[in-house]
């Protein structure tokens, strides 16, 4: 123990990698189909997160502002391929890529930099041990949304196509043809958000809040800090899907208000 806090050695950390294992004999058995996918996933946990933990030793040493930056814009295009990734029809032409990563940086680091200037305040306003981890549960919690709500669009558009059209036909805007389908994108968007929030503090604690009691923190200051990053998270998370999904609407259509589904491509 050190400073209050319990330090893990590796063996102990094996024991929960034999747990995994485990877990992925368990649906090998039960042929689920999921048990490569958990090897992976969890020699990935492993090893990215090891990796990011050397960079941010040195990050957290130089403390430069451009080094912070080009860390913030690699976890911002990674987390902008991720969503690329998650949809099942993707827009074509790299517009999946575009106005998923567009959409994360106008809400997320709108809020991050935001909460740290205005509201936490950390001198100076980039120090990464503030700036890093609060821009990355905005993107992760964001990326989410965002993918939710452009795979609902894109899928939606597909599948009802021909009621699309038929509106269009009738006279309907092309604003007017996709209201519904958009209105259920974004809220499939921001109702897991809505939904942890809901269920903070009685269903479950949430990871930043866990992690600073586990760290030492006062539970009380560890409240603060939860309720803080939960309402940036809702709004980085809304203002992201809202905008993400008005531009994959404008996307499905040509200038001539017609339904372009070879923008999409196949499933």
């Amino acid at each position: 123990m050190q400073d209050g806090i319990i330090e893990l050695a590796w063996w102990e950390l094996g024991i929960a990698a034999l747990l995994v294992v485990a877990l992925a004999v368990t649906t090998h058995l039960g042929r689920l189909g999921l048990a490569r996918e958990l090897v992976i996933a969890g020699t990935r946990t492993v090893i990215q997160l090891a990796i990011i933990g050397f960079v941010l030793e040195a990050l957290f040493a130089v403390a430069a502002l451009r080094w912070i930056a080009l860390m913030a814009l690699v976890m911002l295009l990674v987390a902008g391929y991720e969503v690329m990734s998650r949809q099942k029809r993707r827009m074509t032409g790299g517009w999946a890529f575009g106005i998923g990563t567009l959409s994360m940086f106008l809400s997320s680091f709108t809020v991050t930099v935001l909460a740290l200037v205005v509201i936490i305040g950390p001198q100076p306003w980039y120090m990464p041990q503030y700036a890093i981890p609060l821009l990355g549960m905005m993107l992760g919690n964001t990326m989410t949304g965002v993918a939710l709500g452009l795979d609902r669009l894109t899928d939606g558009a597909w599948r009802q196509s021909q009621v699309i059209e038929g509106r269009l036909m009738l006279g309907m805007h092309w604003h007017e043809a996709v209201a519904d389908i958009r209105r259920d994108a974004m809220r499939s968007g921001m109702i897991p958000t809505i939904n942890a929030m809901a269920a903070a503090g009685v269903v479950s604690l949430p990871g930043m809040m866990t992690g600073q009691i586990l760290a030492g923190a006062p539970p009380a200051l560890a409240v603060k800090y939860q309720i803080l990053v939960m309402f940036l998270i809702a709004v980085g998370t809304g203002f992201g899907t809202v905008v993400a999904v008005s531009a994959g609407s404008r996307r499905l259509f040509d200038q001539r208000q017609r339904l372009r589904l070879d923008r999409l491509s196949s499933a």
